[in-house]
């Protein structure tokens, strides 16, 4: 078992940025796939961005593509979203997400999920 959890979130104003985090708990992330997605209210889950220790693969949705950064640290043990150019449509619900194998933009292949972390982003 997996226990992801994410830290990093706020209230920001439109064109700031955060960076949000994400742990296991007692555990490296280093063997697995790691995606961030969002929630808005009423929408469905979205997927964001994915990284992968093996390969180095990335992936990121096409709305947040210049805007955020997927990237771990050097131990492999904190998977980061930095998150720029805010925009009040940036706000939802962010959680990350881990499974052991290859990235995937489907939150359904996803082993273990992270409570997740409000952002908002006021106009």
């Amino acid at each position: 078992q997996v226990q992801l959890v994410e830290s990093g979130g706020g209230l920001v104003q439109a064109g700031g940025s955060l960076r949000l985090s994400c742990t296991a708990s007692g555990r490296t992330l280093r063997p697995y796939a790691v995606g961030w997605f969002r929630q808005a209210p009423g929408k469905e889950r979205d997927f964001v961005a994915a990284n992968s220790w093996r390969g180095g693969n990335i992936d990121y949705a096409d709305s947040v593509k210049g805007r955020f950064t997927i990237s771990r640290d050097n131990a492999g043990n904190t998977v980061y979203l930095q998150m720029n150019s805010l925009s009040p449509e940036d706000t939802a619900v962010y959680y990350c997400a881990a499974r052991s194998y290859t990235i995937t933009k489907v939150a359904g292949a996803y082993d273990y999920w992270g409570q997740g972390t409000q952002v908002t982003v006021s106009s």
